[in-house]
């Protein structure tokens, strides 16, 4: 379609060439009569009229581009019968020509014609807005389009009324219209969106409406009828031509990406204000005060008004917007201040305010809050239960803080409280005598450490938040539930707890751990029937470290889960030797202790089928030790120890008697082997002559043998330290033990040679055999 609408603009070109020619030869040498001016711009029509024709049949143009055109093809082609039946009607009275007006039904068609322009105009979508933009936008095209008319009606319309010698009413009613079309034009390309009428077309338009008026009026004025003759043969049949570039440029626009609007709306009010100015200037210096100049004044008045609500809209826009940016601007620090969850203070904010206090020199203390097994909540109940039971400790500190402490979440269960003007032990007390009350929608109790350090003469941030963790951390150390104010050298103990965990991780790379093995012995007759692992420290410097002063710091660090494969991979690997160098029956078992980190890590599992797998021992000999502390670590725990079980590892329950829940364990946890903690053999052997106070020492003994025997679990007793024990443990029913009395934890080599020692006698019978 480009190329076939360069060939309709080079023939209106051709047309409004032929009429230049044709003018000048009329003008300068009388060539031809004067009604042949009146031919070139219908003629130009004809090829305006086939182009806009021609761009409706193309192919992909939008609907609203089609709308648009479809009404301009009929403008045209009013317009082009209007000024065709003016040119006939001279050419038949040719005598007339220069005295002639347009007859009154061909003015009539080309007006029709013009007013289906500017309302082809109307219709091309703006910019969408809603609101007071809309408002704005309205104002800014009525102050552009009377600032506008202004102009054209004070240069162009009322000096062709008031001329000595006026043109027809037929040709100002034209003129005023193409001016209209040019006025409309250049209002809304200013706020057309970019597309899909392309704004060139629009222009130009405008162009071939307003351009040609503008220039027919000044003829008009200056030359009064003389000069119908150059209006009718060279500006006119620019309308035609301006149409057809019209038609190129949209042919060009559908074949691209459409461009955006440019700032023509912002501008185009300021410029319509100074072109309403310039008549205005006029009449002060001098120009006469005839009606058309009133005209010009009551119009710049109306100007004057719109500008005054544009910039009253402009003004509150800007009161709501500025308000807007103080509320986005409070809130966005508000954010970056404050905890997402709970609301608090975080730890930016908390920062910000204890270096003003230390700058101040103003007398404070920090209150480090941390919550006890917190971790213990997510798991059983979830991190929804545990984020809401957050939220409720955040509530009680706002409330236990009061106006002289500002409370802070820190991150993840730890609070902190920054306490100016009152006594931080005071406060303390109240938080750990409120935290005794159940909280949140859940009815949850729960426990937290506190640590207190003052921010005093010579402190700097880091150092008061590390003082008040060290206590916090001192507390915990003491049987949590409490608080701990901080004191000069406190730390001590905690770095080297803190640097203890760097050791362990190079300890780890360097293969300074140990395995030996606490060999578990029948009690009638001192048979070794299996081993318990336990894991040593070959300390470089300090020689052998045993695991009291170490696993809390590898619980602490996650580095029980590397120590604890170490461990259960050299556990199996020397009991399959043991099997190949003894036989089958010299041990039944071997046992290590498994930790909560290490039940929770995901891989535990393929682990411990691994180890099993690369050594050849069968999962039956592999007894697996766990606490009913880690047995309660929640649902993965629990799914992790089931699974164990399915593969056919022995699951022994440690230290049992000394939790909350022992009996109900037994039901749900599928223990194999119930170990009787060290603390109830202890004093079991004492004989003072009352036999109602030796029955209450061994009550626990008895009732764990009874409960086992009822579920069908082997017993071991831990902690034999005497002859006397091991008796009373027999006489109870208890058959195999572990402890010192019978046999220290011993090297590899040294279980060796006990196997040895007992290879002639006859072969043990298995474990799950003997308590039945």
């Amino acid at each position: 379609m480009t190329r076939e609408a360069r060939r309709y603009v080079l023939a209106a070109a051709v047309v409004a060439a032929l009429g230049i020619v044709w003018c000048v030869a009329y003008l300068t040498v009388g060539a031809g009569t004067e009604a042949i001016a009146y031919a070139f711009a219908p003629l130009g029509g004809v090829f305006a009229t086939v182009a806009v024709h021609r761009l409706l049949g193309t192919r992909g143009l939008p609907p609203v581009a089609r709308r648009f055109w479809r009404t301009m093809l009929a403008a045209v082609v009013l317009i082009s019968s209007g000024y065709a039946w003016f040119a006939a009607d001279i050419l038949v009275h040719y005598r007339e020509a220069g005295t002639r007006s347009m007859p009154l039904p061909a003015a009539a068609c080309a007006a029709i014609g013009f007013l289906i322009a500017i309302w082809a105009m109307i219709r091309v979508p703006v910019v969408p807005a809603e609101g007071v933009e809309w408002w704005r936008m309205l104002l800014d095209r009525a102050i552009g389009f009377l600032g506008c008319a202004v102009v054209l009606w004070y240069a162009g319309l009322a000096p062709m009324i008031d001329a000595a010698d006026p043109w027809s009413p037929q040709a100002m009613v034209l003129t005023g219209l193409g001016l209209l079309v040019a006025l409309g034009a250049a209002t809304k390309v200013s706020y057309v969106a970019g597309g899909p009428v392309d704004r060139d077309a629009i222009r130009l338009m405008a162009a071939a409406g307003g351009v040609t008026a503008a220039i027919v009026t000044v003829i008009a004025v200056r030359l009064g009828p003389a000069g119908s003759v150059p209006a009718q043969a060279i500006v006119m049949p620019l309308t035609p031509l301006l149409a057809t570039l019209a038609v190129l440029a949209q042919a060009r626009a559908d074949l691209g990406p459409r461009r955006a609007p440019g700032r023509g709306g912002v501008v185009l009010p300021y410029l319509a204000v100074a072109a309403a100015d310039v008549p205005l200037v006029a009449v002060a210096l001098g120009a006469p005060l005839s009606w058309p100049s009133r005209v010009v004044l009551l119009a710049a008045v109306l100007v004057t008004v719109l500008v005054t609500l544009r910039q009253y809209l402009a003004f509150r826009e800007n009161v709501r917007l500025l308000h807007s940016t103080r509320v986005q601007e409070e809130r966005l620090q508000y954010e970056v201040s404050h905890d997402g969850l709970t609301g608090l203070a975080n730890r930016a904010l908390f920062r910000d305010r204890l270096a003003a206090a230390l700058a101040a020199a103003e007398p404070a203390h920090v209150l480090l809050v941390d919550l006890d097994d917190f971790k213990t909540v997510n798991d059983l109940l979830g991190h929804g239960v545990g984020d809401e039971l957050l939220v409720s400790v955040a509530r009680l500190l706002r409330a236990e803080a009061g106006p002289h402490g500002l409370p802070v979440r820190v991150g993840g269960d730890e609070f902190a409280v920054l306490l100016t003007g009152a006594e931080p032990e005071a406060l303390a007390a109240r938080l750990l005598a409120a935290l005794d009350q159940p909280l949140s929608g859940h009815r949850l109790l729960v426990q937290a450490s506190i640590g207190i350090a003052a921010a005093g003469p010579g402190a700097t941030v880091d150092s008061v938040l590390r003082d008040a963790d060290v206590a916090m951390y001192t507390a915990k150390q003491r049987g949590k539930a409490g608080f701990v104010r901080y004191a000069d050298g406190m730390g001590e103990p905690v770095l080297a707890h803190m640097q203890l965990g760097g050791e362990l991780r190079r300890a780890l790379d360097h293969d300074e751990f140990r395995v030996v093995y606490q060999p578990i012995l029948r009690l009638e007759d001192r048979r070794v029937v299996g081993v318990e692992a336990l894991v040593r420290w070959q300390h470089p410097t300090r020689g052998t470290i045993g695991p009291a002063e170490f696993i809390p710091a590898a619980e602490r660090t996650g580095l029980i889960v590397p120590l604890g494969r170490f461990v259960l991979r050299e556990t199996c690997r020397q009991a399959a030797r043991w099997r190949a160098e003894f036989g089958p029956g010299a041990l039944l078992e071997a046992g290590l202790n498994v930790s909560a980190r290490q039940l929770h890590d995901p891989d535990f599992v393929a682990d411990v089928t691994a180890a099993l797998a690369d050594t050849g021992l069968p999962y039956e000999h592999l007894v697996l030790e766990v606490t009913e502390s880690a047995v309660l670590r929640g649902q993965q725990v629990s799914r992790t120890l089931h699974e164990l079980d399915r593969l056919g590892v022995r699951l022994a329950l440690d230290d049992f008697g000394t939790g909350e829940s022992s009996l109900s364990l037994l039901r749900a946890f599928p223990a194999a082997i119930v170990k009787l903690d060290k603390s109830f053999v202890d004093g079991i052997e004492i004989d003072d002559g009352q036999p109602a106070a030796a029955d209450a020492r061994q009550a626990v003994a008895r009732a764990v043998i009874q409960l086992a025997r009822a579920f069908g679990l082997d017993t071991v007793a831990e902690g034999v330290e005497s002859a006397e024990q091991a008796a009373v443990l027999r006489e109870l029913g208890y058959t195999l033990g572990q402890g010192y009395h019978l046999a220290e934890p011993l090297t590899a080599d040294g279980v060796s040679r006990l196997l040895a020692r007992q290879q002639p006698a006859s072969p043990a019978r298995a474990l799950s055999g003997i308590d039945g």
